[in-house]
């Protein structure tokens, strides 16, 4: 009888089957970066992927168009404007030619990609955030609303910024007593959940400042926690027991004592990234330093998160690039996409759920989140929430062309000059009459059509000889 209890649980993803792409579809000569910190190292979109690199003396990442395998020239641009490494960066999900980028100079920059291949080294962000005291080693986008950002800082800091003004919105200030290891959105954005040294996990509406819910130590041992979102707002943790095994964790917020899940996996000392793909419901655990992805579907019924199996391969991960569904090539059946950093490569593997059809396979595909953004800045921090705005992928998804993020910062002259004498030590001379001065300022105007006329007239025809050359590759 023990036996018959053992009925085989139906599921479409206990065959998913994961394969590195062959050796001419890696990236080659990449000096990854040896910066010893937790964070991924590696974010890719439909585009473009993007890895943090070695760099003498600043901080740097490259970025290399998605299709640009096989060996990276050693003159390649390189994205540099910061003055110490980078520790974290992560793509605009509204906008696949912006990304961030955190680093140890306590900055957040935000970048403008071509789709073209610059020539020179990127050296001037679109916008440089600060507002951190100490190294900031976490960004993450909001994934709803437009240009709104989210750093978290040595300081224990937590700030959420307008990308498209340049300002701070929010300042989440006393909330954490010790160093922040994680922060991750939920998936309309109204919730933030955070792990931290004082072994707490917490959720916190970050429009109210409130947690909402906290717990303590989900995990016994010391080494760092790790948190995310899954479906229906429940948590998903990695840590370690006591004994330093690795463990697993499933958490229901309305009951944040006892978990709905805890696993223990085995023992080793790399902290265990958590990627979730909310279409499928599957969990990938990264360990730095492992050579494997394990995987696990949770569901509704026990045990909640049900393993299914694990890549093996013989070389350790330094980092990894998660893509997003829309990257992905739905004519294979491909689930989900890692780019696994190695020291001198980017190595991508494929995960598929093998069919026999050539179809589109809409139980594999539902609609899954687009580029278009759900909200503005200033709808989500007034209190609106939205769910992302789906597309369909049945037809594959196809990139947009360029976007410019343009950054408006709030005029400062237009306040009004401070009273009294002090203005006469202004080094404008009084002499100057209204007439010259709209001179001038017209002036500046038309020059500043012309070379934004310029600019437009120079990116088409870089694009066109983007597209020539392609066509002829």
């Amino acid at each position: 009888p023990a036996m018959s209890r053992r009925v085989v649980r139906q599921s479409k993803f206990r065959h998913v089957f994961g394969q590195p792409v062959k050796a001419d579809q890696m990236y080659e000569d990449i000096r990854v970066s040896k910066v010893t910190c937790d964070s991924s190292f590696c974010a890719v979109n439909p585009k473009f992927v993007a890895i943090i690199v070695e760099s003498g003396g600043g901080g740097a990442f490259i970025v290399l168009p998605l299709a640009k395998t096989g060996r990276v020239d050693k003159n390649h641009p390189l994205v540099t404007g910061h003055t110490a490494p980078v520790l974290d960066i992560d793509w605009c999900p509204h906008n696949d030619n912006v990304i961030a980028s955190a680093s140890e100079d306590t900055t957040v920059m935000v970048w403008q990609i071509p789709d073209y291949v610059p020539v020179r080294n990127i050296t001037e962000p679109v916008v440089t955030l600060e507002g951190h005291s100490k190294r900031v080693s976490i960004i993450s986008w909001h994934p709803t609303a437009r240009n709104v950002l989210l750093s978290a800082g040595c300081d224990n800091l937590v700030i959420l910024w307008n990308v498209g003004t340049g300002e701070m919105l929010l300042a989440l200030d006393d909330m954490h007593t010790d160093l922040i290891y994680n922060v991750g959105w939920n998936r309309n954005g109204s919730l933030l959940v955070t792990t931290c040294k004082d072994k707490k996990v917490r959720v916190i509406d970050p429009r109210k400042q409130r947690i909402i819910a906290e717990k303590t130590k989900p995990h016994d041992g010391t080494r760092p926690i790790r948190a995310i979102f899954v479906a229906d707002g429940k948590i998903f943790t990695t840590g370690f027991s006591r004994m330093s095994e690795r463990q697993l964790g499933l958490w229901d917020l309305n009951n944040f004592e006892e978990p709905i899940a805890l696993q223990e996996m085995d023992t080793s000392n790399g902290v265990l990234l958590p990627f979730y793909d909310a279409d499928s419901s599957i969990v990938y655990l990264c360990g730095k330093g492992d050579s494997s992805i394990r995987y696990f579907e949770i569901t509704d019924e026990a045990p909640y998160v049900h393993y299914l199996n694990t890549y093996s391969s013989k070389e350790p991960q330094r980092g990894m690039g998660f893509m997003p569904k829309r990257g992905l090539d739905v004519s294979k059946c491909e689930i989900a996409r890692f780019f696994k950093l190695h020291e001198r490569k980017c190595e991508p593997i494929v995960m598929t759920v093998p069919r026999k059809s050539d179809l589109f396979q809409d139980d594999l595909y539902p609609d899954t989140p687009g580029p278009e953004p759900a909200l503005e800045a200033d709808e989500w921090l007034s209190g609106k929430d939205a769910e992302p705005i789906l597309i369909s992928l049945r037809d594959g998804y196809v990139p947009i062309k360029n976007r410019e993020l343009k950054v408006v910062k709030k005029n400062i002259l237009d306040s009004k000059p401070p009273p009294g004498p002090r203005r006469s030590h202004s080094t404008c001379d009084s002499d100057f009459s209204q007439p010259a001065l709209e001179e001038v300022l017209e002036e500046i105007r038309a020059l500043k059509e012309t070379v934004q006329a310029q600019e437009k007239r120079i990116s088409d025809l870089e694009n066109k000889l983007c597209q020539f050359t392609n066509g002829t590759d």
